[in-house]
């Protein structure tokens, strides 16, 4: 991968970015697009867009999720121990014995999720499954006052793991969900810019917010853009690894390219395109079948206004919600490629309908 692209990344996967308060990250986003964009706007709960060829036909969005899973502070007992609520689907058997950061308003708290040592359960017997409500952070104060004069109710917490190179083009970070997504379309409109008048379609390329509880940031963003066709950018459960079942989960590897999503919202006219893209830039490509909703922002898109014409890339995952999320750098180099490549494939006028 480019350095200067290695180098956005690192940086937009390190800046948290928790649900319903993604501004920091959307700010390193913005910084970095609007070098390769000739209009950079945000709306009013922080969907940001990218606009390259305006007045293009037919408009495409490019669309990734900003946010990333985290908890946040729900209630401080009397000791000074923080109790939290989920942000996302996080889950609770992973956050034991983790280092957090609460983002206050005072500036960033370091604390701890506590963990029971097992010598003082061994007597209990098989220790339960942990749930949210079990999970407390130490922040080193002595009463609910101290805490109090560092953190408040609301306060959003994230995991303290960052990006790092683990083997060759391999790669763990804590949000690749779905920070992979805004840079694979930020890239996307690097590729183009250069170029932009060798190409028909107006494109807007979306870093959008609050996928993680509810897909409300591309709802949002979707209806006020009203696209012709757009594309989404997601991670998917890679399934190389051992206890995972194919036969249940598909087969997906990391290192083997990035893979389309067929059924559900994924239209069958825009996939078709991709895979003629993709073979003609030889791009290699997997695989995977819905046979209803994806979980991804392409199902708030597809709908919206009527029917909106959609894609799914997916990047494969492993480890997915948890912070050692592990992809390959070459699969997501792939994607901005392909993108870039079906957008230089659409003509003024084209439409993509289903074949009856």
């Amino acid at each position: 991968m480019r350095s200067e692209s290695l180098a956005f990344l690192e940086k937009l996967l390190n800046t948290p970015s928790p649900v319903g308060h993604e501004a920091r990250g959307q700010r390193v986003w913005l910084d970095y697009v609007k070098r390769h964009a000739e209009e950079t706007y945000t709306d009013a709960y922080g969907n940001a867009v990218a606009v390259l060829n305006r007045g293009g036909s037919p408009r495409i969005m490019l669309a990734g999720h900003a946010d990333e899973i985290g908890m946040a502070v729900n209630y401080i007992d009397a000791e000074g121990y923080i109790y939290v609520r989920r942000l996302g689907g996080v889950d609770a058997a992973i956050m034991k014995a983790q280092r957090v950061t609460i983002h206050s308003r005072k500036g960033p708290v370091r604390g701890v999720v506590g963990n029971v040592a097992p010598h003082l359960t061994k007597l209990e017997g098989d220790r339960k499954v942990p749930k949210m409500e079990d999970l407390f952070i130490d922040i080193g104060t002595g009463s609910r006052a101290e805490t109090e004069s560092l953190v408040r109710v609301g306060d959003p917490i994230t995991l303290v793991d960052e990006f790092e190179i683990l083997r060759g083009d391999l790669a763990v970070s804590r949000a690749f969900d779905n920070r992979v997504g805004t840079f694979a379309v930020a890239e996307t409109l690097r590729l183009l810019g250069a170029d932009r008048k060798k190409f028909a379609p107006e494109v807007c390329a979306v870093s959008n917010v609050m996928e993680e509880v509810g897909l409300f940031g591309a709802r949002q963003i979707a209806y006020a853009l009203k696209p012709d066709i757009a594309l989404v950018v997601d991670v998917t459960h890679a399934t190389d690894y051992p206890t995972v079942s194919k036969i249940l989960h598909g087969d997906v590897k990391v290192g083997k390219g990035p893979a389309l999503t067929h059924g559900g919202s994924s239209h069958p006219e825009v996939v078709r395109r991709l895979e003629a893209v993709a073979e003609g830039l030889k791009i290699p490509i997997q695989h995977e079948a819905v046979s209803g909703t994806s979980g991804t922002d392409t199902d708030a898109i597809f709908w919206t206004r009527g029917g909106i014409a959609s894609g799914l890339i997916s990047l494969p995952n492993r480890y997915m919600h948890s912070p050692v999320e592990l992809i390959s750098l070459r699969d997501l180099e792939q994607i901005p490629q392909l993108m870039a490549g079906f957008i230089r494939s659409v003509k003024k006028g084209d439409q993509f309908k289903v074949r009856i």
